[in-house]
């Protein structure tokens, strides 16, 4: 069953994770982390999202960002 979809509103804060199909491993090396860094950093300035704090581990992440054009569905997407 899918989760509900996530009321959107300027400056709204989120904890939002990820994890991997199974809780398998979507890291492997090193060069994935960075990989997922420079796409988040692009991410956030093209969606001009603000980002408080992150977290990567072996199998998933989170991300503590604050949305102020209420576009967050539309930065996880990228």
């Amino acid at each position: 069953m899918p989760r509900p979809p996530r009321i959107d509103f300027p400056d709204a804060v989120y904890h939002v994770t990820s994890r991997g199909n199974g809780r398998t491993r979507i890291f492997y090396e090193d060069d994935d982390h960075s990989r997922f860094m420079r796409q988040l950093c692009d991410n956030l300035e093209t969606h001009a999202m603000i980002l408080y704090a992150y977290v990567l581990m072996d199998n998933h992440f989170h991300l503590l960002a604050r949305s102020p054009r209420a576009n967050l569905s539309q930065f996880m997407q990228q």
